[in-house]
């Protein structure tokens, strides 16, 4: 019988926030070095310029983590909408830049500013609430 216990302790003990800015910073490191290596990947005879489908589960994956690490803090923790919305532009700029392909190099710099900011917002906003929890806390 396949015992889940320690993958869900796993779950519930790993740092959210922290797993949420490294994709952030790990998509801003994609989109910046990304130009480089496009330029070489021909002469290998690997051609995945314009990729729409990468690039869209790029965001996905950002979507889920930043969404999950963000609801868990605003549920369990600070009940402050302020880093939902702020993540919520960063992800909308990102989905902008994929539509608006000529204002990319505009459009990633502040999606990324603004999703890491939801992040350390929320983290701060966690490490604070723990400090001095309120009576209707849930945990």
């Amino acid at each position: 019988m396949l015992r889940l216990t320690p993958y869900l302790c796993l779950m519930t003990k790993m740092n959210w926030d922290v797993l949420g800015i490294s994709t952030s910073v790990a998509c801003a490191i994609h989109c910046a070095v990304l130009p480089l290596i496009l330029t070489s990947l021909p002469i290998f005879g690997i051609n995945i310029i314009n990729n729409v489908l990468f690039e869209y589960m790029m965001i996905l994956l950002a979507f889920i983590v930043g969404s999950y690490s963000l609801w868990h803090g605003y549920r369990r923790h600070h009940h402050s909408p302020a880093p939902l919305f702020v993540f919520s532009a960063g992800m909308l700029l990102l989905l902008a830049k994929q539509i608006w392909h000529n204002y990319e190099v505009l459009l990633v710099p502040f999606a990324v500013a603004f999703i890491v900011t939801a992040h350390v917002r929320n983290y701060r906003s966690c490490r604070l609430h723990n400090q001095s929890h309120a009576a209707d806390c849930n945990h």
